[in-house]
C-alpha cells in the first residue's frame, strides 16, 4: 500500500491477487416491479457474495434501472472498462435482475461493489449510529490489480487482475478501504510510525465487523482479511487477527522498533488486541474457522464479545485518538471508552487492560 499524504488510500498493484468464486444464482429473483417513483429494489448475483438485494433507481428517460442507491446517499456504481482515468459508465440493467451470465463477471463485480457499499454504510449506521457519511461512488474494472478509496471524492475503486479469475470485490477488501475514510474524518491517524499501523488495524477491525454484520452466507464473518482472494498463490489470507504472525511478517506483540516496519505488519498488535478483547485467548472455532490466539505472558484473556469490543474501539477512535496516537495512547483511549460505556469497575474495562497487556502494550 502506497503511503503518502494524498487523500487516495490504495492497496498497491500486486498486493492483492484475488480468486473469484462466482456464486451460482438463479436467473430469477424478487425483481422490483416498475416503481411509482425512482427508488426500486432489485436482486443481483454478486462476485463472492451470492444472491443479494440491491437498492437501485429506475430512470424513466432511458427506461433502465441504475446502480444508484437512493437510501445511501445516491451511491452510484460505475464500470471503468479497464481505464485508469475518469469515472467510467454508470452500470444499468433492463429488468432489475442483475444476474447476467457473463464469463467475465462484469455485472457480477458491479453488483458486488454496490452491495459492499451498502454493507459498509449499514454497519456504521446500525452499530454506531454514524450518519455523516457521503454516498460517493464505486468503480469496478479499473485497469490494474489495486483497490483504493479516495477520501476527497468518497469513491471506492476495485481493479481488475491479469485474468478473469482475479477479483477484488470482497466485503473485507472494500470495508477496509472505506474505513480509511472514517478514520480520516475522525482521528486522522497519520501515515507514518505507530499511528499508521493503528490506522491499518482499525481498518481491518471494522472490515471484520462489517463482514460479520452482513450475515452473508456466501461470505460469512471471520477474523481474517483477504481470505477470499489468493494473495500469495497458496490460498492463504492476507492477515489473521487471532495470531497476526501467521502471515509471516506481521507482529503479534508490540516492541520498541515497531514503528520502523511496514504499517500493514505494524498493525499486528492492535489486530491481536481486538481479537483477544472480542473472543479471548486459546483455541476456538467460529463460523467454521479455527483460531488459536496466544498472549505475550502466557496468561489467558477472556473476551467480552465482538459487539462490545467494536463499540469500545469506535468510541476511542472518534473521541480520543488523534493523528499522533501511538500504541500506548491507544491503550489509554480504549480504556477511556470502556469506562465511559461500561464503567471503570466493569468487566469490559478490565478486559481492555488485559487484552493490551496480552500484546505487550502497558
Amino acid at each position: 500500500m502506497a503511503l503518502s499524504r494524498s487523500p487516495r488510500r490504495t492497496l498497491a498493484a500486486g498486493l492483492f491477487a484475488a480468486t473469484v468464486v462466482f456464486a451460482s444464482c438463479l436467473q430469477t429473483g424478487p425483481a422490483g416491479a416498475r416503481p411509482t417513483g425512482d427508488a426500486a429494489v432489485g436482486f443481483g448475483c454478486a462476485t463472492g457474495a451470492g444472491g443479494v438485494k440491491l437498492d437501485t433507481t429506475y430512470n424513466p428517460d432511458t427506461k433502465r434501472y441504475e446502480l444508484n442507491d437512493p437510501k445511501r446517499g445516491n451511491h452510484k456504481t460505475y464500470d471503468m472498462n479497464g481505464s485508469t482515468t475518469g469515472t467510467g459508465t454508470l452500470v444499468t440493467d433492463d429488468d432489475n435482475v442483475w444476474c447476467d451470465n457473463d464469463p467475465r463477471h462484469r455485472q457480477a463485480d458491479a453488483v458486488a461493489a454496490h452491495y459492499i457499499h451498502s454493507v459498509f454504510w449499514d454497519y456504521f449506521l446500525e452499530a454506531h449510529g454514524r450518519k455523516s457519511m457521503r454516498g460517493g461512488c464505486s468503480r469496478v474494472h479499473y485497469g490494474n490489480e489495486s483497490a483504493f478509496y479516495n477520501v476527497a471524492t468518497s469513491c471506492m475503486t476495485y481493479g481488475t487482475g491479469a485474468s478473469a479469475s482475479l477479483r477484488l470485490t470482497r466485503i473485507d477488501v472494500g470495508a477496509h478501504e472505506m474505513t480509511h475514510g472514517v478514520i480520516a474524518a475522525t482521528a486522522n491517524l497519520g501515515y507514518f510510525g505507530e499511528a499508521a499501523g493503528l490506522g491499518e488495524a482499525i481498518s481491518d477491525i471494522f472490515a471484520v465487523a462489517a463482514e460479520f454484520h452482513a450475515g452473508n452466507r456466501a461470505d460469512p464473518g471471520d477474523y481474517l482479511i483477504g481470505e477470499g482472494i489468493d494473495i500469495s498463490g497458496d490460498g492463504t489470507p492476507l492477515r489473521y487477527l487471532d495470531k497476526p504472525s501467521r502471515d509471516g511478517a506481521s507482529k503479534d506483540y508490540w516492541y520498541s522498533g515497531i514503528s520502523q516496519i511496514h504499517p500493514h505488519h505494524a498493525s499486528g498488535p492492535a489486530n491481536h488486541f481486538f481479537y483477544l478483547l472480542a473472543e479471548g485467548s486459546g483455541q476456538k472455532v467460529i463460523n467454521g474457522v479455527s483460531y488459536n490466539s496466544p498472549t505475550y505472558d502466557g496468561r489467558p484473556v477472556t473476551g467480552i464479545g465482538r459487539s462490545a469490543a467494536e463499540k469500545i474501539v469506535y468510541k476511542a477512535l472518534t473521541e480520543r485518538m488523534t493523528s499522533n496516537t501511538n500504541y500506548h495512547s491507544a491503550r489509554q483511549a480504549t480504556l477511556f471508552a470502556a469506562a465511559d460505556l461500561y464503567g471503570q469497575d466493569s468487566a469490559q474495562y478490565r478486559a481492555v487492560g488485559a487484552a493490551w497487556t496480552a500484546v505487550n502494550v502497558k
